[in-house]
């Protein structure tokens, strides 16, 4: 039976849909691709805990019983000495002022200086932002405080009254947090900061390579020649931790003692 012309074209369009069909399959899939969702890792971490004091109840036994069993050289050092005490009754603040007083003076001309601008201020529970604000440099520089100094002093106060630093914020960060904004501070340094740390809020975990006190301790306690360098001190000192600002108490004790351990006391044998 013949055909017609539109069946014909019928079934030229059928036999083409088919052969288009049956190649398509043969094609390999090409998946979407779905966004991926921003990982955790690329989220705001979060803040590092504060670490207790070494003032809290029992630090202290966990410090010298971390110490002992990680370093046998260190251990001598300890049992040598008087079991580290840290106290402060200054807020950080008044510490701080401290700091930038005292430095490159010597403990009596520095204490002589912090007494008279403590008056200057109205007596030690007035010393405060407002109260070194409201000094001029030539009031400062009265009671003995260089002109750099005076700078320092006001920039200190003026972070405070801005709210960039305060007493409850500082005890809250963490060490490294820490160091990044007080070293804002103009005249306060790495070294400064350390000191801060371990004596004013009793940060368990410092190490300050760039004291050379405890740098000559570290050369006494190990025998080592030259005197270590601030690079080496972290690798040296890596044992020590979580604990570095116990044994750096140390460091200052043995450089005291001129590098020869106390006799220990006699044990008793009753």
């Amino acid at each position: 039976m013949k055909r017609t012309r539109s069946q014909t074209k019928e079934s030229i369009s059928v036999s083409k849909s088919e052969s288009l069909t049956a190649s398509s399959s043969k094609l390999p899939f090409r998946a979407k691709k779905i966004p991926r969702l921003p990982s955790s890792s690329n989220s705001i971490p979060p803040p590092l805990p504060t670490p207790k004091p070494l003032t809290s109840t029992g630090e202290m036994e966990l410090a010298l019983h971390h110490l002992r069993a990680a370093d046998v050289t260190l251990a001598a050092c300890i049992d040598a000495f008087p079991t580290p005490h840290f106290h402060t009754h200054r807020s950080p603040f008044f510490s701080l002022v401290k700091s930038i007083i005292s430095q490159q003076l010597s403990n009596k001309a520095s204490q002589s200086i912090e007494d008279r601008f403590v008056a200057l201020c109205g007596g030690p529970h007035s010393v405060g932002p407002d109260s070194v604000l409201a000094l001029s440099a030539q009031q400062l520089r009265g009671v003995g405080i260089s002109g750099p100094k005076a700078t320092y002093l006001h920039d200190l106060a003026s972070k405070y009254r801005d709210g960039l630093l305060s007493d409850s914020s500082i005890l809250e960060m963490d060490d490294e947090t820490l160091y990044k904004k007080l070293t804002m501070v103009k005249g306060i340094g790495p070294w400064s900061v350390h000191m801060f740390m371990i004596f004013t809020l009793h940060r368990p975990d410092v190490l300050p390579v760039g004291d050379l006190v405890v740098r000559r301790g570290v050369e006494r306690l190990y025998g080592l020649k030259p005197l270590p360098q601030p690079s080496q001190m972290e690798k040296l000192c890596e044992q020590w931790k979580p604990y570095r600002s116990v044994g750096s108490w140390y460091m200052y004790r043995l450089v005291e003692a001129k590098g020869i351990l106390p006799l220990p006391p006699p044990t008793s044998l009753l």
